[in-house]
């Protein structure tokens, strides 16, 4: 299952929308004494590994991005942020960052950022630590068209990708959200769907799905919530430092399934 950020030029609305993509077959995904399947699985099937500490006492980030398209290091620190105050992890959570080589496309399918991740990743669970993969990328999303464009899809259990450039194209200017802003925005709705958000592994404490857009809660405020309208949504981030929040029937969602 894969969840995408798009924002309508149009409108200039961001829209968190989530859509489905098939899990590898764990056949093609272990090598010698690495048991990459784990890695490998439906969007939110990993909620109660990465919220609790059941099995996992750490995590590891690898954020891998292509060279000059890094996130800015505002954005990582609140990732980090947003993660401690959700997930238990009494061993700590680290990043490891580096940068690859541009794949030359300037357009990408998800099987194409899959195939980047299965070529590049070197990070997957052990005993005690549960491995992130976060790819920051140059070009866009194929399913990008006239009226929107995909800033970040979760598509796996442990993965996920920011449409760096695209995020380029669509802050800082005068008119424009704040990049730090607009990338931390992004990269933790895109993280909420990996915890299990909206109904996609941590079973919902009450009714709050959105109806219209499915995995989205019906909250307007919320981080999870499907849109930020133009007129209020971009106002605000134009000179705010202030990065949506999950309301608390998301965060009492989290909690059922072992996270803070």
């Amino acid at each position: 299952m894969k969840h995408n950020i798009l924002i309508p030029f149009f409108f200039l609305l961001f829209i968190l929308q989530a859509c489905t993509t098939d899990s590898d077959d764990a056949t093609n995904n272990q090598e010698t004494s690495v048991n990459k399947a784990a890695n490998k699985k439906a969007t939110g099937s990993a909620s109660n590994d990465i919220l609790s500490d059941d099995t996992y006492k750490s995590m590891v980030i690898e954020l891998v991005y292509v060279d000059g398209f890094a996130p800015t290091q505002a954005a990582q620190d609140n990732f980090v942020s947003f993660l401690e105050a959700r997930t238990h992890k009494p061993n700590g959570i680290t990043i490891e960052k580096r940068a690859i080589n541009s794949p030359e496309d300037d357009r990408l399918t998800i099987e194409e950022i899959v195939a980047i991740e299965d070529a590049n990743r070197t990070k997957y669970n052990t005993n005690d630590t549960i491995a992130i993969w976060a790819f920051f990328t140059d070009g866009e999303s194929d399913s990008n068209s006239e009226d929107s464009v995909v800033l970040g899809t979760a598509y796996r259990n442990t993965s996920f990708v920011i449409f760096e450039e695209s995020i380029h194209d669509l802050s800082n200017s005068p008119f424009e959200p704040n990049r730090n802003l607009l990338e931390a925005t992004v990269i933790n709705h895109e993280f909420g769907h990996i915890l299990g958000l909206t109904n996609l592994g941590a079973t919902p404490q009450s009714d709050h799905e959105d109806p219209d857009h499915e995995k989205h809660c019906n909250v307007e405020s919320c981080l999870m919530y499907w849109a930020v309208e133009s007129a209020a949504g971009i106002a605000n981030m134009i000179g705010s430092n202030s990065i949506p929040q999950l309301d608390d029937q998301c965060i009492a969602d989290l909690r059922a399934n072992g996270g803070k």
